[in-house]
């Protein structure tokens, strides 16, 4: 099989883009990362800037990129979220958890290591990305940068998406809730919890976030009221904290402040916090719908990267979610690479169409939501799979999937809400051994 040299376009400077440009590198393809910012590291480089409109629904609002509150720890081993030949070893926090400062710097380093400073364009916003004609696998990037304002445009022969999806939220949405006249915010932007102080205040959710942020809210409001989906949910006090209870969803909010859940309880508050989620956009992206965002399914997508029908010269690294987000990223970003440069091939377009549509049925079936297309399930069936596709990566150790499946206990758990320093990992990997 004869290997390719291609022009290659990425669109973002986080994790999926640095590791995506460093695997294209590699590869000996031309690469231009696209960046909004000034800075590299996505959601990573922290901004304690947040939006004016506190639910993110205005279109028209100056937009935040990052997620992160000013506390925010990682949720995983840092064994497990460095890449595979690049250890995430100690820079300046010497925790097994550090804090997120402790991310950039690696990504930092790892940029600056491989040559990827040079290749990315600095606040340059990509406003469009589209086919040539239908009949070129050719696109045009059209950037504006930040300080003229004006507007470039430039071919390439393949572009890869790795804009991120922790920016635009998804809120939950209850009878009453425009009318309810206290503050409702989704924790995109949340950062610090001192606004918070002797309010009562009703987080819904029960992600990474949400248990991190209604913990550290707990330590200034006067009570936190969780309101979670789960069936088996009821009205109950948490005997680890004095001041928070769990509720079953939101049944409605009242105009003079009541918030009634679906369990029959009830608490007059002063805040909802929303820690519901983000929303994929590719507000840039034109392919005459070829590719769709449907009720958060980007889609088709061949085991979520390819459209089959724009393979391999527009791909996606980075959707899916619930698993070791950077391993993910790590082995998409190398098949992208491999495809692009024809040492790996893909399957028929037809064949991988009809993967797609299989993926869809059995989702349909089993009742799984549309809207968590790019969940992974409860194994490392995908990451696994990836790795046969690389052709030159060993199988993955066990040990990765046991710690991982052995944190995602421990993140949902408030009553566990010390893990990252209770959790003797050297003294685990022994006993796993």
């Amino acid at each position: 099989m004869k290997e390719l040299s291609l022009k290659v376009a990425v669109i973002g400077a986080g994790v999926s883009g640095l590791h995506t440009a460093r695997e294209l590198k590699t590869q000996g393809h031309a690469v231009t990362i696209f960046e909004k910012t000034n800075r590299l590291g996505g959601t990573w480089a922290y901004d304690p800037r947040v939006e004016p409109d506190p639910l993110g629904l205005d279109p028209g609002r100056e937009i935040v990129h990052s997620s992160l509150y000013q506390s925010l720890r990682v949720n995983l081993p840092r064994r497990l979220m460095g890449f595979l030949d690049y250890p995430f070893t100690e820079r300046k926090d010497p925790r097994e958890f550090p804090g997120h400062e402790e991310m950039l710097l690696y990504l930092e380093d790892f940029a600056k290591d491989f040559g990827l400073v040079e290749l990315v364009r600095f606040e340059h916003e990509v406003v469009r990305v589209e086919r040539v004609d239908e009949a070129s696998h050719e696109w045009v990037v059209e950037s504006r940068t930040r300080r003229s304002e004006s507007e470039e445009e430039e071919v390439f022969e393949a572009v890869v998406v790795c804009n991120g999806h922790h920016t635009e939220p998804r809120i939950a949405h209850f009878p009453g809730m425009d009318s309810w006249p206290g503050v409702q915010i989704h924790s995109h932007n949340y950062r610090t919890p001192e606004p918070f102080q002797n309010l009562i205040v009703v987080v819904i959710g029960n992600g990474s976030s949400a248990v991190d942020i209604l913990t550290e809210i707990s330590s200034v409001a006067k009570e936190v009221h969780q309101a979670l989906r789960a069936s088996d949910i009821h009205f109950k006090k948490l005997e680890s904290h004095d001041n928070i209870w769990q509720h079953s969803m939101i049944e409605c909010t009242k105009e003079d402040g009541k918030v009634v859940f679906q369990d029959g309880s009830f608490v007059y508050a002063d805040v909802i916090m929303h820690c519901t989620g983000y929303k994929y956009h590719f507000p840039f992206l034109r392919t005459n719908g070829i590719v769709s965002v449907d009720d958060n399914r980007v889609g088709p997508l061949y085991k979520h990267v390819f459209p089959p029908q724009l393979a391999p010269w527009l791909s996606f690294v980075g959707l899916p979610y619930r698993g070791v987000t950077t391993l993910i990223i790590e082995l998409q970003s190398r098949w992208v690479a491999r495809v692009l440069s024809g040492k790996v091939a893909l399957p028929s377009e037809e064949e991988m169409a009809s993967s797609v549509e299989e993926l869809y049925q059995h989702m349909e079936e089993s009742g799984w939501p549309k809207q968590h297309t790019h969940q992974l399930q409860n194994k490392f069936d995908y990451e696994n799979w990836l790795v046969t596709q690389i052709l030159d990566l060993p199988p993955l150790e066990k040990w990765r999937e046991e710690m991982y499946f052995s944190a995602l206990k421990k993140i949902i758990s408030i009553d566990d809400d010390e893990f990252r320093d209770a959790w003797d990992i050297n003294k685990w990997m022994q006993e796993i051994a």
